[in-house]
């Protein structure tokens, strides 16, 4: 089975799924943004509360566990509005991929790694067969975080993390997938 991580994982997984001839679901984490710089994780989040904090940059940032719970909640309310429109199914995630032997899991990118690490775990938690994990990009000291998570890593380019920025610089498109985008990948999933 195949697992995409919205939105952008979603096109890069479906792609993965149809070269692989494998089932195609999604599966939603969240990034916990730090405080006034949202774009940097402080970790990553699941809809049933599963967490993986980065605890050296939470501690860098004197980030309180106020601010922790509150960015939990407001990342999950998005997990089940995403999760609503996404995955119009009567069976879970956690169904799905309980049984399975192999799982792909796919994302457009790794920055941190925090939502591809939380996942990887969470997975692991329902399912101890094999994990893969997928990503065309993402930086060395990343994967070397994510070597610990998966049975498999495939990355297609790995720059130095010195290199590296974004996500977005080894696109040369890297526009927002939108949710109708997602939904319109999905249709055919949601039928099964």
């Amino acid at each position: 089975m195949t697992l995409g991580i919205p939105r952008g994982g979603v096109i890069v997984g479906n792609i993965v799924a149809k070269k692989l001839s494998s089932e195609f679901d999604i599966i939603i984490p969240r990034k916990l943004r730090a405080p006034h710089t949202e774009e940097v994780a402080i970790g990553a989040v699941m809809e049933d509360g599963y967490v993986y904090l980065n605890r050296e940059i939470v501690r860098e940032l004197s980030i309180s566990q106020d601010y922790i719970e509150k960015e939990k909640s407001i990342q999950i309310n998005e997990i089940k509005r995403r999760t609503a429109i996404y995955r119009n199914r009567t069976d879970t995630i956690t169904t799905r991929i309980r049984d399975k032997n192999n799982i792909v899991l796919v994302d457009d990118g790794v920055a941190t790694g925090a939502t591809v690490i939380v996942t990887a775990r969470w997975i692991k938690t329902i399912n101890s067969n094999c994990l893969i994990i997928a990503v065309p990009i993402a930086p060395k000291d990343s994967i070397n975080l994510l070597r610990k998570e998966a049975n498999h890593i495939e990355v297609i380019t790995s720059p130095s993390s010195s290199n590296f920025k974004s996500v977005g610089q080894y696109y040369r498109d890297f526009k927002p997938v939108t949710d109708e985008q997602v939904i319109n990948i999905m249709k055919p999933s949601k039928e099964m």
